[in-house]
């Protein structure tokens, strides 16, 4: 049985905590949920008492729980110190994006994962998007050519959830990553540009990237917290056709030369497709899908549009 517990219980905590313990009740995997831990006494006590396991004001006390897999969802600022000694204590590490507050502390998160020879997975959630695994299998298959741009809106109204970093760290490093992802190279330049129209914070609420991939791909990431309405769409053009991408709503339509193409979805929630993901690469000693140089690719990019716009 593998033991899991959850750092930080605040609306993306609460789902993390919610989707393991559905997996322990459903024995869709042979897992404990031994406890959730937060700041906010009243907010751990709530939880843990919704999903019947313990609550602790202090994190330390799921590694004295034997704790085999924690999903830290906190403030990305602390995710350094905290993902260190759970490692540091053997014990596999789940980090939300992005993965550090800089690279040289992420750096130190995967030299510490190596030498203690436990799993560091990041929580690039939109990677286990059914619709962005369908788009993967059909580029691979070459349905849509050669890839020469992708081109991504990641746009909605402004939220007080998010304070300790603007767009770029927190939505466009999903774009980022999912691009990385699909066209199978890195990025070797960037240009930006961001500001700050009308968040409470100086961080910027609007951003555009253009980045360009060692295999000559273009991408192009338009991120804001501005738009009243929610989108969440990529769209792939190759040699070939083109594929527009919903995240929202799964959706895949490819068009080419002769057909208009409407991809057949399983919907299914990514946040649980990662979780069993990264749960299945501690039972069978895998890497996960995505890994902290994942984690460090998606960070280094997302720096240097910041550095850029600046």
């Amino acid at each position: 049985m593998l033991k899991v517990g959850v750092i930080g219980v605040g609306m993306m905590g609460y789902n993390h905590v919610r989707i393991y313990k559905e997996l322990e009740k459903s024995k869709e995997k042979d897992i404990k949920l031994v406890g959730v831990s937060d700041t906010n006494e009243e907010r751990v006590n709530e939880i843990a008492k919704e999903f019947d396991t313990k609550a602790f004001t202090d994190y330390k006390e799921l590694i004295n729980e034997g704790v085999d897999l924690v999903s830290i969802v906190v403030p990305t600022f602390l995710h350094k110190k905290i993902a260190s000694e759970f490692i540091e204590a053997g014990v596999n590490v789940l980090v939300e994006k992005p993965i550090a507050d800089s690279i040289e502390n992420a750096k130190e998160l995967i030299a510490l994962a190596k030498k203690n020879n436990v799993k560091l997975a990041v929580g690039h959630v939109e990677r286990f998007n059914p619709a962005i695994l369908e788009l993967k299998k059909h580029i691979e298959k070459g349905v849509l050519g050669d890839i020469v741009t992708m081109t991504a809106k990641r746009v909605g109204p402004m939220t007080s959830r998010i304070t300790d970093v603007g767009v770029i760290l927190d939505l466009s490093v999903h774009d980022i990553d999912a691009m990385h992802f699909l066209c199978g190279s890195k990025v070797k330049d960037v240009y930006a540009k961001a500001k700050n129209v009308k968040h409470p914070s100086d961080a910027e609420d609007y951003a555009l990237i253009i980045a360009s991939f060692e295999n000559n791909v273009d991408g192009i990431i338009e991120t804001n917290r501005l738009t009243p309405h929610k989108t969440r769409s990529l769209s792939v053009i190759g040699t070939e056709g083109i594929a527009y991408l919903d995240y929202i709503d799964q959706s895949l339509t490819i068009y080419d030369n002769e057909w208009v193409k409407k991809a057949k979805i399983e919907h299914s929630e990514p946040l649980k497709n990662e979780l069993l993901n990264v749960i299945e690469s501690v039972e069978n000693d895998v890497k996960p899908l995505v890994c902290g140089e994942d984690g460090l690719h998606a960070l280094e990019v997302a720096l240097k549009a910041l550095k850029s716009s600046k």
